[in-house]
C-alpha cells in the first residue's frame, strides 16, 4: 500500500474514537462507522467492512489486558462465541447480498442509523441498570469468573449481536454489555468488560475474514484508523483508572443521537441542533457539578453553633 494513501485526519479521528473506547468502554463501531460515512465520505459498504477488519485488530489489545488480569469469564466467552461466530457469518452473507443491489449504500446507511438508535437506547438502559444494580445489590457480593452460565439466552444473545455486527459493524460493545447486565446483574463490572472484549475477538476475526472475501474493504482506511485507534485505546484505558468517563458517556450518547438522525435522512439543521443542545446541557451539568464540589470544599465563613458555645457566644 502506498504510504501516501494514509489519511492523517482519519488517523486523528481513530485516535479520538480509541480514546473514547478506552475511557468509557463504549463507542467503537458506533462512533467509527458513522464517522467514516459522514465526515470522510467513505461509502457505507466500505465503512462497515473496513471497520470490522480494524476492530478485529484493535479488540485483542484490550482483551489481552483483561486476560492477563484474570477478569474474563471463559464460560460466557465460549457460549457467546457459539452464537456470535455463525451470527456474524450470516450477517456478512446478508450484507453481501445487499451489496449486489442497486441501492446498497442507502440500505446500509439506513441499517447503521437504525442500529445506532438501538445502541443509544442500550446505553441509556445500561446507565439505568448500573445505578439500579448498585442500589439493589449494594450489600451483595458481586460474582466474577465463577458465575453460573445461563446457556440458552447467552447463545441467543451472541447470535443476535453477531448478526447485527456482520450487517453494520455496530453492536459488539454497547448491545452486548447491556444485555449481559440484564441476564447477569451480579456480574462484576471488570469481568463484564473483560468478557465482552474477549468474546468479540473470535467474532470479529470471523467477520473480518468473511468481509475480506465478500465485503468491500478499503486497506488505506483500515491502516489510517489503526494508526490512531491502537494508541488511543491504550492511553484511554490507562486514563480510565483516574477518570470514570461518566460525562464522556453522555457526550457520546448525544453524538450518536445526532448521527443516527442524520444517517436516517434528517436535515442537517435538526442533527446539528440535537448535538449543540446536548453539548450545552452536558456542559451546564459539568459546571454545576464543579461549583457544588467547590462550595462543599470551602470552609464556612461563620462559626458553627458548637464553636460559639465553646467560645461563650463571643464572635
Amino acid at each position: 500500500m502506498d504510504l501516501g494513501a494514509i489519511d492523517l485526519a482519519l488517523a486523528l479521528g481513530g485516535l479520538i474514537a480509541g480514546l473514547m473506547v478506552g475511557l468509557t468502554g463504549m463507542g467503537g463501531a458506533a462512533l467509527v462507522t458513522p464517522m467514516l460515512v459522514l465526515l470522510f465520505g467513505v461509502p457505507p459498504a466500505a465503512a462497515v467492512s473496513s471497520d470490522v477488519v480494524a476492530a478485529a485488530v484493535m479488540k485483542p489489545v484490550g482483551a489481552a489486558v483483561h486476560i492477563r488480569n484474570k477478569t474474563v469469564h471463559w464460560g460466557l466467552v465460549s457460549w457467546l462465541s457459539l452464537g456470535s461466530i455463525p451470527g456474524v457469518l450470516i450477517g456478512t452473507l446478508i450484507f453481501a447480498k445487499v451489496l449486489a443491489t442497486s441501492g446498497a449504500d442507502e440500505t446500509i446507511r439506513t441499517w447503521i442509523g437504525v442500529v445506532l438508535i438501538i445502541a443509544l437506547c442500550a446505553m441509556l438502559l445500561k446507565t439505568y441498570l448500573t445505578a439500579r444494580s448498585s442500589k439493589i445489590h449494594g450489600e451483595q457480593e458481586l460474582l466474577g469468573t465463577q458465575l453460573p452460565v445461563r446457556i440458552l439466552p447467552t447463545v441467543v444473545l451472541g447470535l443476535i449481536v453477531g448478526l447485527i455486527v456482520g450487517m453494520t459493524s455496530v453492536g459488539s460493545g454497547s448491545l452486548m454489555v447491556t444485555v449481559l447486565l440484564l441476564i447477569y446483574p451480579l456480574l462484576r463490572p471488570s469481568v463484564l468488560v473483560g468478557t465482552d472484549l474477549t468474546q468479540a475477538v473470535p467474532m470479529l476475526i470471523a467477520g473480518a475474514i468473511a468481509h475480506a472475501g465478500l465485503g468491500d474493504i478499503d486497506i488505506a482506511v483500515v491502516v489510517s484508523l489503526l494508526i490512531g485507534q491502537l494508541p488511543g485505546v491504550y492511553f484511554g484505558a490507562r486514563l480510565s483508572s483516574r477518570y470514570d468517563g461518566r460525562r464522556l458517556r453522555y457526550l457520546l450518547m448525544v453524538v450518536l443521537a445526532a448521527t443516527a438522525f442524520k444517517l436516517l435522512g434528517a436535515p442537517s439543521l435538526l442533527a446539528g441542533t440535537i448535538a449543540i443542545v446536548g453539548v450545552l446541557v452536558i456542559g451546564a451539568m459539568m459546571v454545576r457539578e464543579r461549583v457544588r464540589s467547590k462550595s462543599s470544599c470551602e470552609p464556612s465563613s461563620s462559626p458553627s453553633p458548637e464553636a460559639l458555645i465553646n467560645s461563650g457566644g463571643k464572635r
